[in-house]
């Protein structure tokens, strides 16, 4: 009975431990006059006046600011592992673009300024380019990317898993012409709005940047296309091909080596001004 009463007990406070990790926040954003939710993970040693580097980890078409957490349970004792705050929000299915033709939609303003700004104000963050990062999944890949290049003053890290990274070959996917307009009546505002036109922002050395993508997903095409892209601009980058196809599976396993290569740029970047 009392190995039963220590374990009850063992179990219940790693239980809360584990919940004292992970915030659900709601950040209000003033460009779209609406309240969005988030997921804040923080590591185990959370306290005292240390300031922690921040990952911004974007879900994908379909998902929710929780979508991360369910594919990678293990979230939190990587984000303690690798001394890093892991912060999910909602992008809905908008592709985090500022749309051109829906004023309603400013995904870009609320991540790269609304929620950094909220994040630092109300947790203890390494508050500066080096100090963050940002990535994700399928939609969330071009995310990262996207926020990454056209924000570098607020971001030194940014990647890619099974990334959209080139999105003119799939017009009529995933609701992206509500945010763009129909293709073929708007082909300069896709062009203006896809990762690959925008590697011309990229200033020398100014991005750490990785990207992934397995070898049968439907993605693999324009991955390679952005690959041999940078490399002709003679832009760094790490480059991950595996086999693999757009799912759960293979993003469970790719966030490991997206989680290794941001902690390393972080541990370099801030050890270096110390």
């Amino acid at each position: 009975m009392k190995q039963l009463v220590l374990f009850l007990f063992l179990f219940t406070c790693n239980l809360l431990a584990a919940q004292k990790q992970v915030d659900t926040i709601v950040v209000e954003s003033p460009s779209m006059n609406v309240s969005i939710k988030n997921i804040v993970i923080l590591p185990e040693n959370y306290g005292g006046q240390k300031a922690f580097p921040v990952l911004y980890l974007l879900h994908g078409y379909s998902g929710h600011y929780d979508s991360w957490l369910s594919i990678k349970p293990e979230l939190p004792e990587l984000a303690t592992e690798k001394g890093l705050i892991i912060v999910c929000p909602d992008g809905k299915n908008n592709w985090y673009w500022d749309s051109p033709v829906n004023p309603e939609v400013r995904y870009e303003t609320y991540i790269s300024k609304e929620l950094v700004s909220y994040i630092d104000q109300h947790y203890k963050t390494v508050r500066d380019r080096k100090g963050r990062a940002v990535t994700g999944l399928s939609m969330g890949g071009h995310g990262g990317l996207w926020l990454g290049i056209r924000h570098q003053d607020v971001f030194g890290a940014c990647g890619s898993t099974s990334g959209g990274v080139d999105i003119r070959p799939f017009p009529n996917n995933w609701e992206m012409k509500k945010q763009l307009g129909d293709y073929k009546d708007n082909p300069e505002r896709w062009d203006a709005h896809t990762v690959m036109t925008q590697l011309n922002k990229i200033q020398p050395d100014s991005l750490a940047i990785i990207i992934d993508c397995g070898t049968e997903d439907f993605f693999y095409n324009v991955n390679e296309k952005l690959h041999n892209e940078l490399l002709y601009r003679n832009i760094k980058h790490d480059y991950i091909t595996r086999p693999g196809a757009h799912n759960s599976a293979y993003w469970k396993n790719s966030i490991d080596y997206q989680i290794l290569f941001f902690s390393t740029y972080f541990s370099h970047c801030l050890n270096s001004t110390r």
